[in-house]
């Protein structure tokens, strides 16, 4: 693997472990909870959600992707794909085993990743650039929606949320 895809593959590990940290802190009674904003639950799964787009190419191999073959009353509608409001709530414990697919996906991802690739159009139709750029751009969105949900869980808890450094 070269430089830039481990160092990438160490910053998505991190962003996910943070994201991972909320998931476990978030207390069950305020877990389908919305403050002003959507539920915990549904901010989890966005970004699950698009993690797990961002690392592949595209709608259609991502769809069928044996994850969510197996999960089909969850992915149904694939709800996030559109432009409207989410309605569907979703269970810590799927939130959990989506989260352990997208670190092992993460692992099978970046391994596989060289200069070429990352140098090469980011494989998603609705966002231009490069891979590399594209994984930067979804560590981006992962610390974005975890700094959120751990300002929530600071909010109500009175507790900071921890630093991730490379992952676990």
């Amino acid at each position: 693997m070269n430089y830039l895809a481990t160092l990438l593959q160490k910053q998505l590990d991190a962003a996910l472990h943070t994201l991972g940290y909320c998931i476990g802190a978030c207390e069950d009674a305020e877990w389908q909870e919305a403050h002003g904003d959507y539920p915990f639950s549904q901010v989890v799964f966005h970004t699950l959600f698009y993690t797990d787009l961002y690392l592949g190419r595209d709608t259609i191999p991502f769809k069928q992707q044996p994850f969510h073959i197996n999960h089909p009353k969850v992915f149904r509608d694939y709800e996030e794909l559109e432009r409207r409001v989410p309605v569907c709530l979703y269970e810590k414990a799927f939130c959990q085993e989506y989260l352990a697919h997208c670190l092992g996906k993460v692992a099978t991802v970046l391994s596989s990743e060289t200069e070429i690739t990352l140098a090469a159009a980011s494989g998603i139709s609705f966002r231009k650039g490069c891979r590399a750029e594209l994984h930067v751009y979804n560590i981006r969105h992962i610390q974005h929606h975890a700094a959120q949900l751990g300002l929530r869980l600071q909010l109500l808890t009175n507790k900071e949320m921890p630093w991730f450094s490379g992952g676990a």
